[in-house]
This record gives structure tokens, sequence and C-alpha cells, in this order.
């Protein structure tokens, strides 16, 4: 018997090697009886490497809240006769009965089966894909990047079409989970098998608005999302590769600051607890980052990583809210110029979206003065690793999980708008448009290095997009450096009807009386863009060849007028080719 196979442990996080041969655990009479035990979150698998993959699941009695003695059975193949590693784990209270193992000794490029066992009940049966090996060269890989699937809008029916994808692995680039429940931006109709959560502990906001703030929380939340089977089908049948944006720990936030009013409030306890429950119910690699309750600072965590698949692509995933400097303009400092509460109001329109560019170049002069630095996204440390990373890449695709937009996204209303709406607008800073100094030098590293067929895959917009980004924010005389693919969201209501609703009779709602009207108007006044659908939900997926990198956005049609979910949900895909080498992406609308 090889028991390299066979690691019992209570940690969090196990790692184990595969065994050629692994012993049976006993007869059925050592067992306790079917139904002691419910895999009610079902099971996922995430990070895949050349050899090997992690493996999550969630086991719970029957009764009580006693700790669960589980295995983890991975095989070759789906009767599970030919098993390469078994792992005993325990699932324990303290981490809301999740485990997860990292399986090592795996083949490269290769499909397992796995499940898990507690007593005599078995988990459904998930599988998952390693990376192809370093020194090869896949002619094809598929993969979709999904985000903003808020379960309080709409419907989850662009899951119905993604599980049904062929798919290598799938990107989730953040806001998995929304922390507020009831919030304005929360006020359409969902589907009705999305009932209202409710938080045990948490805390109001004002407009009937509560949002997460205990473990208890933040846990109550990924339990009400993992508990749609949509959700649980595609983690049963992809590997997942999942970083996070905002919404995971608080709207827009950077650090361990909330942005609810203008107070810009730090809450430290409550990102900690924000990040364990995200640690808890994600498939990753923790051998790979880093998570640490012991150490009481808001960073005990680290996220950031990258994957390679083969000499084709090469993935790489950043955090873009945990070491983010403040947004450039102060919402406490702008509110005190129009004299408004500097505390309680909420000035995140002026300050965070619709910036006038003069205002916003003022305080990043500002916040560099006092900082002894240009402000920035990425943070010292991972801002170096992200250069180096890119420089270093071999593969001919290097493809970059983006959480928010690199695309420029401004309105120029100078001649067009009356007086106080006659500006120059930065439509979105909490996005890069919003560190233009920051942005310039880390594309401008790209440029220098020659860092060749860089994508971008990003979320967080509600849209989709592409255009070619340059490294500076003028077409005219900057140099394109890569191309950005934004995927809208799964059900989150789109960017278009948060602006149509923000205009409301001001001389800005004639810029949004269509969906049609504002697209047009972005394009023409951006023309980097390509694409452009700001009223839109669904998911993205990329097919990467040595050639080219192709990708389908896959618009879904929104909830029916009665509050049902429509019956065919898929309204409308539209394919983006480029080229390698080139940043010139080809667009079709309406293809099959």
């Amino acid at each position: 018997m090889d028991r390299r196979g066979f690691i019992r442990s209570a940690a969090w996080f196990t790692v184990a090697g595969s065994g050629a041969l692994v012993a049976a655990c006993g007869g059925s009479d050592d067992f306790p009886p079917s139904g002691s035990f419910r895999f009610p979150h079902g099971v996922a698998s995430g990070d895949p490497k050349e050899g090997s993959a992690v493996f999550w699941t969630r086991c719970v009695p029957a009764t009580g809240t006693a700790p669960v003695e589980v295995r983890l059975e991975v095989a070759s193949d789906s009767a599970f006769r030919e098993l390469v590693s078994a792992v005993e784990l325990t699932a324990l209270p303290a981490h809301d009965h999740t485990v997860r193992a990292k399986v090592t000794g795996l083949a490269a490029n290769t499909r397992y089966h796995y499940r898990f066992r507690a007593g005599q009940d078995f988990s459904a049966a998930g599988q998952t894909k390693t990376a192809p090996a370093a020194n090869t060269t896949p002619t094809q890989m598929r993969f979709a990047w999904m985000t903003c699937q808020d379960w309080s809008i709409n419907h989850w029916g662009a899951m119905e079409l993604l599980a049904n994808e062929e798919l290598d692995f799938v990107v989730h680039l953040g806001d998995y989970i929304y922390e507020t429940v009831g919030a304005a931006f929360q006020a359409g109709a969902a589907e009705a098998i999305h009932t209202k959560i409710s938080l045990p502990n948490g805390i109001a906001a004002g407009g009937g608005a509560v949002y997460a703030n205990s473990i208890e929380d933040y846990r109550t939340l990924y339990r009400t999302y993992r508990g749609d089977m949509r959700l649980q089908e595609i983690h049963r049948k992809f590997p997942m590769v999942v970083i996070w944006d905002d919404h995971e720990f608080s709207d827009d936030c950077w650090q361990d600051h909330q942005t609810y009013n203008n107070a810009n409030k730090q809450e430290t306890a409550r990102r900690r607890n924000a990040n364990q429950a995200w640690a808890e119910y994600m498939p990753v690699d923790w051998g790979d980052v880093s998570f640490d309750l012991n150490k009481a600072s808001y960073d005990n965590i680290r996220i950031y990583r990258d994957f390679r698949f083969g000499t084709l692509m090469h993935l790489v995933m950043t955090d873009q809210r945990l070491y983010r400097d403040d947004h450039v303009v102060s919402e406490a400092a702008y509110a005190q110029l129009l004299q408004h509460d500097p505390v309680n109001g909420d000035d995140s329109v002026g300050a965070r979206y619709f910036v006038p560019q003069p205002l916003l170049q003022q305080f990043e002069d500002r916040t560099a003065a006092a900082l002894g630095r240009r402000p920035g996204i990425l943070g010292a440390t991972q801002t170096q690793w992200f250069k180096d990373t890119m420089k270093a890449s071999t593969a001919t695709w290097k493809v970059w999980g983006n959480e928010v937009t690199l695309n420029r996204m401004w309105l120029d209303l100078r001649t067009q708008a009356p007086a106080p709406y006659n500006q120059l607008y930065i439509v979105n800073a909490d996005g890069w448009d919003g560190y233009p100094f920051y942005r310039a030098e880390l594309l401008g590293h790209l440029k220098a290095h020659n860092v060749r067929n860089v994508v971008a895959i990003t979320g967080d917009l509600h849209a989709f997009q592409c255009g070619v980004v340059y490294d500076n924010q003028d077409p005219a005389t900057g140099s394109p450096v890569a191309v950005d693919f934004v995927s809208a969201g799964i059900s989150s209501s789109s960017f278009y009807k948060y602006l149509r609703a923000g205009a409301g009779t001001t001389p800005l709602a004639p810029l949004v009386a269509t969906p049609q009207t504002f697209d047009g108007v972005m394009r023409m006044q951006n023309p980097a863009f390509a694409y452009a659908d700001h009223d839109a939900q669904g998911y993205a997926v990329a097919t990467v060849t040595p050639a080219a990198f192709t990708v389908v956005f896959n618009k879904v049609k929104p909830l029916n007028a009665d509050g049902t979910k429509p019956a065919a949900p898929l309204a409308r895909r539209t394919r983006i080719t480029l080229r390698a080498g080139s940043t010139s992406p080809q667009v079709e609308d309406n293809v099959s």
C-alpha cells in the first residue's frame, strides 16, 4: 500500500501527493449510516497547475455542529475504480465545515474526477483538468470568465449557458457575492428562487440597506449564493481561478475602508471577516499564496498569483482592492469644497464617478505631495511582481485577470452642456482612469520592455467592452500596449441603467436617452473602443490559439416583465478576434 495518498489532517489546508495505490477504508459497518452528513454546497476545484489542483467542499452533520471526517477521492475514471489519490480531512466548525486539499503529482493536461465521502454519504462527483506541461504548446484552449453575480437582481440564466460550454477552466473576476441586501442599486426584481437574504448581524446603512459585518454575515452570503444549483454546476464541471473585487468586502472599497459615505470609515475587523469567509469558500491554492488568521492587520491574506498553460498562455491575476490607495479625489475634501457634509454625506458622484478631469489632476498632485509618490492600485510589492512577471513571460499570450476597466472612458461636455455640466469628465474614477499617472507608468513598462500580445480580461463595469489600451490616454500620441475585453455581469444591473437613473432630468439626460445613444457617444469620444454595449448581462468565452485570441460576448435577456426567468436566456453573441502580434480587434456581431 502506498501511504503517500493518505494524509489525515485537521489543518485548514492540506497538500497531498498522489499515490499509485489506495487502500480501502474498511467495511460499511465502520461508517455512520447514510443520511448522517450533507454536502449542501456541492464541490469545487481550482487553481489548476500542470501537476496539481485544489479540491473543495463543505460537509455538515445532519444534526449538530461537530467536526466531520471527510475523505477526498481523485480518480482517472468517472466510476472511481482507478483512484490516483485519497486524502483524509476534517471539516471543522471553526472554518464553517469547509475543507480543501491540494493534490500534487497529477499528470499534465489531464481530466480527473473527484468526490468527497463522509460515512456512507457521498458528495456530487466533480471533474477538473490540469494545465498543459510547461514545454508544450496546446493547439487550442477555451476558458470563460464571469463577474458581478448579484443574488438580489435579475436572474442567473447566464450560468445555465456557461455550464453547457466546453471549457478547460473558468476565471471569476470578483463580485462573487454582494455584501449588501436591500441597497438602492438592488431595488429591481429578482427571479423567484432568489429569496431575500437575511444577515444575522448586518448593519443598517440607510435607505433600507443592510451590509455584512460579522464572519457569520459573510458566510451566510457565500452559503446562499453557493446554494444555487447553477453556480454549483459550474464549480462541479470546471476548475476555477478566482480573484475578488470590491463587493466581497464593501462597495468601491480600498484596503480596509468602506465608501458608503464621505467618511471612508476604516473597518479592519470587518475586512478580516470578509477575507476569512472568501478564503473558506474559494478553491484557492494556499500553498501558492497566503492566509494567516494570526496576523492582526487587514492584509492578512495575499491572493495575487499567476498560472502557466504551456507556452500558449500565461494568466496573471492581480488584486486591485487590498493594496490600493484611496480614490484620488477624497470624498470628504470634495464635500467640503461644495459645503456638503464631509462625514455622513455621499459625494461619490464628482469624487469617484463623473469626476472633472482638472479636479482629478489637482487632487492627484496634492496626494502625490502628501504620499511622496503617485497614488496607485496594486501597491509597491504587487506592482513590482506584476512588472517582473509580465517582462519575464515567454508565453504567446499574456492574459491579465484585471478587475476594473483599463479602457479610457471620458466624456467631454465642455461645448455641449450648460454650466456647471460643461466639463471634461472621467466617467469612472474607481477604475484605472482614476489613477492616471500610475496607469501610464505601469503600461509604459509594457511598452519599454516590448511585452507583446497582452490581453486584459476585465469585470466590474456591468457592460461589454473591447478597446485598445494605450500607454497614455491620448490615442493620437500614445502607443497601443494591450487590448481590454470587459465582460458584463452575470445578473447585476447594467452600467447604463445606473447612469440613466442618475441623470434624471438633468442636462445629462439626453446622453442616456437610449442605450444606443450612450454607446454611440462613448465610442465617438473614446476612439480606442472597438465595441461597447453598456446595457447588458452575460459572460465571455475566450478561444486561444497560437494565432489568435478570440472572445465571444454572450449577452442574455433581462428578467421577464412578470418576474420570471426567460426560458431561452441567450439574446446575442458577439465575436471579437485579435490576431497574434496585432492590437486591432475585429468585431463580428450577432454570430451563431
